[in-house]
């Protein structure tokens, strides 16, 4: 059930990830994962740590997508067929190295990748009782005019925007949510990251029935 957007009011959006994506090393991230999948052989990819990453993230989505077929063996052979089309998609999103971005100030070299910095904003969100996040996207600030042009696979050194998909309790007011994700994603980019924040989103994509979780987490903690 979606929600409502709690962000900036000039109504700033992301774009989806670009089919041509670099990775850090300037290989094509689509080009790593068809030549993996087609059982190509590539000196360069067999060294590269980036490559390598995104070859595991690869690894991981088919176990993801293997592990759905077989929890709905009673869904039409056309049905799963559009189910792991579905959960290709998400899953590349998510587990992509993705980009690298700026940390530190404007004149500094320190670097980290897009999966890491949103695992760490994720895990901060996470803190809040009776919160989820979820899919979390950070871009470079439109306000923010780079000097130079980056690289290819990086963000230009500056402030970053941040966008978090959340779940809340039916307890929260969806501002003050807001508001205390918006804090958490600023901690966590400040004491543990070191990265400029300029804006954070806050999507609230559903809402969560709290006595059903501590009814379920109640179960789960009976089990052997």
């Amino acid at each position: 059930m979606a929600m409502n957007e709690s962000g900036a009011p000039d109504g700033t959006s992301f774009d989806g990830p670009s089919e041509e994506e670099l990775l850090p090393c300037g290989r094509r991230l689509a080009q790593v994962w068809e030549l993996a999948e087609t059982g190509g052989q590539d000196p360069h990819t067999a060294e590269c740590p980036h490559c390598g990453e995104a070859l595991r993230a690869l690894r991981a989505l088919e176990g993801v997508v293997a592990r759905a077929r077989d929890d709905e063996p009673r869904v039409p052979p056309w049905d799963t067929a559009a189910l792991a089309d579905r959960v290709m998609d998400v899953v590349r999103l998510e587990l992509r190295p993705g980009r690298t971005l700026p940390l530190g100030e404007a004149d500094e070299d320190a670097w980290i990748v897009e999966a890491a910095a949103a695992r760490t904003f994720r895990a901060a969100v996470d803190t809040l009782p009776g919160v989820r996040a979820g899919s979390c996207r950070i871009e470079a600030d439109a306000q923010e005019a780079p000097s130079s042009a980056p690289p290819p696979g990086r963000l230009p050194r500056g402030p970053v925007r941040v966008r978090v998909e959340v779940q809340v309790g039916l307890s929260w007011n969806l501002q003050l949510v807001a508001d205390e994700v918006r804090a958490r994603v600023v901690g966590a980019a400040d004491h543990e990251l070191g990265m400029r924040i300029a804006a954070v989103d806050v999507v609230v994509t559903d809402l969560l029935d709290e006595d059903e979780d501590e009814d379920e987490d109640a179960t789960e903690g009976r089990q052997p």
